[in-house]
């Protein structure tokens, strides 16, 4: 699947955006469970910065209220299974943050379309250009590369871009390997008796 480098960059930023979230019941947390890695403002400005995300002002609480809620929408694109209702959930969010669609080439990028309107809110900037990155994976029949990691312990989210559709974690040097090594060891055990 051929993706430009703009929607790559937007994918990658909904994937880290998603997989910002807590893990499990925020409210009694497992062992283990991760806590949310946005819990403030500045951890909203590093993320900011991690991603260059362009026309950004001062952010603040209400912001960071606004970003969680765009993740949470984020999180239910990954988790539907249809392509009508996952186009009608980034339908929903492309609209509510007034998506304006313009050409620029700032910051000494080559010409490219922002879907945020100038002056958005970086949840309307998010909202819009994570938005249809996700729409541009639907229109291309690729909603099943949207996928959450099969390792038991791990449920971050990530885009299969293999050639074959067949990664199923979100890092094979982790939880992949992880995974691997658990199996050949329980072998061995088995085979030894």
């Amino acid at each position: 699947m051929l993706i430009n480098h703009d929607t790559r960059f937007a994918l990658d930023t909904v994937v880290d955006l998603v997989n910002t979230a807590p893990e499990g019941d925020p409210e009694s947390p497992g062992p283990g469970a991760a806590p949310d890695a946005l819990p403030d403002v500045t951890a909203l400005q590093a993320f900011v910065k991690r991603h260059n995300i362009s026309d950004v002002g001062v952010l603040d609480e209400r912001d960071l209220a606004a970003v969680r809620s765009v993740r949470d929408r984020f999180a239910e694109v990954f988790a539907a299974r249809d392509p009508r209702g996952t186009a009608e959930l980034i339908n929903a969010m492309v609209a509510a943050a007034g998506t304006t669609p313009r050409l620029t080439d700032h910051d000494g990028y080559d010409w490219h379309v922002h879907y945020f309107a100038p002056g958005a809110s970086l949840a309307d900037h998010l909202a819009a250009d994570g938005g249809m990155a996700l729409a541009f994976l639907v229109v291309a029949g690729e909603q099943e590369r949207l996928r959450r990691c099969e390792a038991p312990d791990c449920r971050r989210a990530f885009v299969d871009l293999s050639r074959n559709r067949s990664r199923r974690y979100c890092d094979s040097r982790t939880c992949g390997n992880r995974l691997h090594v658990a199996a050949y060891r329980a072998r061995r055990r088995e085979a030894a008796g």
